[in-house]
C-alpha cells in the first residue's frame, strides 16, 4: 500500500507542477510581440499540457482510485475523502478549463489578458492546500 500512496504522491507532484507553470506560460504568452516567442510558447504549453500535467493528472488519479480499492468500504465512510475527491473533481473541471485556454492560444483566440493568467496561476495554491490538509490533518472531526 505504501508503495501505491508513494506513486499517488509522485504524480500528484507532477500534476501540480504542469498546473502551477502552465498559466505563468500564458502570461509570458500573452506578453509576447513577435512570431517566433508565440510560436515557442505554444510548444512550450503543448508538451507541458500533454506531456507532463495531463499524465500527471491520469495517474493521481487511477493510483488513487487503487488506494481506495484497497479496502473500498472503509474509505467510503471516512468524509473526509468525500470532500477530497469533491475537491479533485474541481481541481480536475480547473485542467481542463487550462486546456480549452490552450486550445485558444493554439488558434491565435486567447480573450484574456496577463492579469487574469496571473490570477489564475494562484487557484492551484488553493487546491492544493485543500486537499494535503483534507488527506494529512482531517480537520473538524471528518475522519
Amino acid at each position: 500500500m505504501l508503495w501505491i500512496k508513494s506513486f499517488h504522491i509522485i504524480f500528484m507532484v507532477t500534476w501540480f507542477s504542469g498546473l502551477f507553470y502552465l498559466p505563468r506560460l500564458f502570461v509570458y504568452h500573452t506578453l509576447a510581440t513577435d512570431k517566433i516567442s508565440m510560436d515557442r510558447f505554444k510548444i512550450m504549453e503543448r508538451k507541458l499540457y500533454f506531456g507532463i500535467a495531463t499524465p500527471g493528472a491520469i495517474f493521481t488519479i487511477l493510483f488513487g482510485l487503487w488506494l481506495i480499492g484497497l479496502n473500498p468500504h472503509a474509505y467510503m465512510q471516512m468524509a473526509w475523502l468525500h470532500i477530497k475527491l469533491s475537491v479533485v473533481f474541481l481541481l480536475l473541471l480547473y485542467h481542463i478549463y487550462l486546456g480549452l485556454l490552450l486550445h485558444d492560444f493554439k488558434i491565435n483566440k486567447n480573450k484574456h489578458g496577463h492579469v487574469f493568467y496571473r490570477i489564475l496561476n494562484e487557484i492551484p495554491v488553493i487546491f492544493l492546500v485543500v486537499i494535503v490538509v483534507l488527506a494529512i490533518a482531517k480537520p473538524f472531526g471528518i475522519a
